[in-house]
Formats: C-alpha cells, structure tokens, sequence
C-alpha cells in the first residue's frame, strides 16, 4: 500500500464521518482511528433579542384586549420553568413582570438560555409545562 492509498482511505473516513477505519490484506493492516473533540460544559446565557425583523412575529405580541399579552418563544427548545430542578419556578400566576425580567430557560443544543418578558405586566397564564419542547413563536405565557 502506497502513500496515495492512506491518503484515499482518510478522505473515505472524513466523507463518511467515521470515527475509525480498518484495511486490510495479505501484507498490509492498517488501522485509522480519531478522537473527536471532547463535550465543553455549558454555561447559561441570558439571551438578548433583538426587535424582531417586519417578516417574523415579536417575541411578545399584543393580543384582544379579553387575551391579554402574550409571551412567546423567541427560539425553538426544551422549556424549563425554573435555573435547576430543586429551585423556584421564575415565574407563577399573578407574579409582576417588567421587560427585563428572566421569565423561564429554554435550551436548545446543551446550551441553556434565559428568556426575558420583553413586556410588563402581571402573569395571568402559564401555557407550557416544565421540560416540553417548545418551537419558535409559541406561546409561553399570558399577561395582563
């Protein structure tokens, strides 16, 4: 086997994505394998949007008055009411909110994002429940 050959077999392992590849015959035994890049721990980020662009929705989206304000998903994840399972909801029926106040986390892909109201008000409804998945623009919480 040549140095052309090795070479072939690395682009054949890159393509597919392997991790490990064997070769061999009645004078050659090579083996290819590679580490992949350890997990990074995340830490939580306060995620600040931005005023949407006219083609999306805001995050929190005046309603008929009999509705309210609504609060919605600014990204797509895993809904988390509270910072870790043994502490305080962020958030329960008739607490205030203003613009500025963590609302709950959403993660999305290990990292761990707080949510901000954008909008003042008193909560009225809480529309998900802990650890749903949620998608981009859903409703998460109703104000008054």
């Amino acid at each position: 086997m040549n140095l052309e050959q090795v070479d072939s077999l690395i682009e054949k392992m890159e393509r597919a994505s392997l991790t490990e590849i064997s070769y061999k015959d009645k004078d050659v035994d090579i083996k290819l394998k590679r580490e992949l890049a350890p997990a990074v721990a995340q830490v939580p980020q306060t995620v600040q949007t931005q005023p949407a662009p006219q083609a999306q929705v805001p995050a929190a989206e005046a309603q008929p008055a009999d509705e309210g304000i609504v609060v919605r998903a600014p990204m797509v994840g895993t809904f988390y009411k509270a910072p870790s399972p043994e502490a305080e909801a962020y958030l329960k029926v008739g607490d205030k909110v203003t613009s500025t106040s963590v609302v709950c986390i959403l993660e999305a892909m290990k990292l761990f994002n707080e949510i901000q109201a954008e909008v003042s008000g008193e909560v009225t409804e809480i529309l998900v429940d802990d650890g749903d998945m949620v998608e981009y623009n859903q409703p998460l919480f109703r104000l008054r």
